[in-house]
């Protein structure tokens, strides 16, 4: 794993981005505080720009660089639920603004997944995460069903084959600083 945390790391530093398993789906990500490497993805992905992607952080002290202000209850949340949850929150700060949705939210999901969460403590920043598939096409459930335009359109494709990958995407809560809690994803 040492070996694809430090090739994928060279390629995000170089604006690059990977094809990687997370701790749900594979993903199509970056560096989050890269807008040039953002727009690779759209376009990648070919999906509007208006469509915003979540990040991955790796603990508190990342969540804290991207948000100012958080609703207390997160922490109930993520403790408290067994399936990866992402949450959208209010103000977002020290990330590129073609990730921000136009009420300035952003998705968010604390992993622990080891790729990914060695990863991010070696960039020292959150990684871009949207599932591996061109915008209205099912998200792959599996390495195998990723379209060669995809695999073909990243600069990396992480060799570690998970079989541990949930297949299913998140569960996405949108949570305002207002305490207004909305579901929109189970």
């Amino acid at each position: 794993m040492h070996n694809e945390i430090q090739k994928a790391l060279e390629v995000i530093q170089n604006g690059g981005i990977i094809l990687y398993p997370t701790d749900t789906v594979w993903g199509i990500g970056c560096d989050a505080t890269n807008e040039e490497a953002v727009k690779k993805i759209y376009k990648l992905k070919q999906r509007a720009e208006s469509k915003s992607m979540i990040v991955l952080i790796n603990g508190d002290r990342m969540l804290y660089q991207v948000f100012n202000e958080l609703p207390e209850v997160i922490w109930d949340i993520w403790d408290n639920t067994s399936k990866p949850t992402t949450l959208i929150l209010d103000k977002p700060k020290n990330v590129a603004k073609n990730i921000i949705a136009e009420d300035n939210t952003l998705g968010v999901r604390m992993v622990k997944e080891p790729f990914c969460y060695k990863l991010m403590e070696r960039m020292k920043r959150p990684l871009v995460s949207t599932s591996a598939n061109i915008s209205g096409e099912p998200t792959p459930k599996s390495f195998k069903e990723i379209s060669p335009e995809i695999i073909k359109g990243v600069d990396y494709v992480v060799n570690l084959q998970h079989d541990k990958i949930g297949n299913k995407p998140s569960t996405i809560i949108k949570l305002s600083l207002d305490s207004q809690v909305k579901v929109i994803r189970k």
